[in-house]
């Protein structure tokens, strides 16, 4: 499935949804301070910024975006169909604006605004009433629009090219320390088209792949063990997530069991990912071939996770896991045993929610990888 052609961000588009979203919230603008939220709906990534967003401007000539004076050219190359407000106070500003149009009910991301901002807001805006309104962009950004996907695919791309690399130059072998296999993960994703590394690759040999997120160490590969990877690429802003587990040498019988477990209830996970699904039932799906193997205990983490603009996004697959899928969500799907001391395995795709089956984003192999 492709979507080639979907190079560019369509930003006004989702400012548009946003409206729709301010409406059904009785709020007459939203300010918006989460900066992954503004590169979202306007494009811009500079390090200060905030975003006033108006519900009945479908023109518009009220919407505005403040930064300071570092990212003046910036924000004009970035963000040229918006007006945009110059002052190092971004939030207070825009603020302003809105008491000065008289603007009535604000809507602000509760979810990230301090209790110190919220008085700010308070103190700047006499005559407003702010509305707490958490979690509106992120409910749009859940679902994925055909370039969000095409960079999705571009960042799991890397880090299938660069596992590939990896293995074809024996990067792989005893006496290699996890520290050593980590950067030289992180510089072939680099190699392969990453802007960016996702985050603090997981590289874990022998007992500590029983740590479902160790962080590498001097610890070295040694024959028999499993070696968890657990790594990403970012393109774009977009973030790839996969996890593999391979065995140095001949694996012996209880690795092939429990491999064997992690990836049928990695597929039955997979299979379950469907619109209109309960992410609580996607996670039951696979969970509940790990319990029928009488190892539940071991699986201590959720299914998975929506991934995007950041590597941990709504929404959630785990037994706590509210809500159902949409088509075009984006998600991981990560099951895991671990028996603490001895070694653990964890099989880990990114994948797009679609009619008739989900699109795997993450190519590189699931058949347990032996590394002679």
């Amino acid at each position: 499935m492709s979507d080639h052609g979907a190079r560019r961000p369509d930003h006004a588009t989702r400012r548009a949804a946003l409206r729709d979203l301010l409406v059904e919230n009785g709020v007459d603008a939203l300010l918006v301070t989460d900066l992954v939220n503004i590169r979202y709906l306007t494009g811009f990534t500079g390090s200060n910024a905030a975003l006033l967003v108006y519900a009945w401007d479908a023109g518009e000539q009220r919407t505005v975006i403040c930064t300071d004076g570092r990212y003046a050219t910036q924000v004009g190359e970035q963000v040229p169909d918006l007006h945009a407000e110059i002052a190092r106070a971004s939030a207070r500003r825009l603020v302003e604006l809105a008491g000065e149009w008289q603007t009535g009910r604000v809507g602000f991301e509760s979810h990230v605004v301090t209790v110190d901002q919220h008085r700010g807001f308070l103190e700047w805006g006499a005559g407003l009433e702010f509305v707490a309104t958490p979690g509106l962009v992120e409910q749009l950004r859940m679902v994925k629009d055909a370039y969000e996907v095409d960079r999705l695919r571009a960042a799991c791309a890397a880090a299938d090219a660069a596992l590939a690399a990896l293995l074809e130059r024996g990067g792989l072998r005893p006496g290699r320390t996890e520290r050593q296999v980590a950067r030289e993960l992180e510089w072939l994703m680099f190699e392969h088209g990453a802007h960016k590394i996702a985050f603090e690759t997981i590289v874990a040999t022998g007992a500590n792949s029983a740590v479902p997120h160790h962080r590498p160490t001097d610890a070295e590969l040694a024959p028999g063990d499993f070696v968890k990877l657990d790594f990403g690429a970012v393109v774009d802003g977009y973030h790839s997530d996969m996890t593999r587990t391979l065995v140095l040498g001949a694996p012996a019988d209880w690795q092939r069991e429990v491999y064997e477990l992690v990836y049928a209830a990695q597929r039955a996970g997979r299979e379950a990912l469907k619109p209109g699904a309960a992410c609580n039932a996607v996670d039951a799906a696979a969970r509940s071939v790990i319990e029928a193997a009488g190892q539940g205990e071991l699986f201590v983490h959720g299914l998975g996770h929506g991934v995007g603009l950041q590597i941990h996004e709504a929404p959630g697959l785990a037994k706590t896991g509210t809500g159902t899928l949409l088509g075009g969500v984006a998600v991981t799907v990560e099951p895991g045993v671990y028996f603490p001391g001895r070694g653990g395995v964890r099989i880990e795709d990114t994948l797009v929610v679609r009619e008739g089956g989900p699109e795997l984003l993450t190519l590189t192999t699931k058949d347990l990888t032996v590394v002679d």
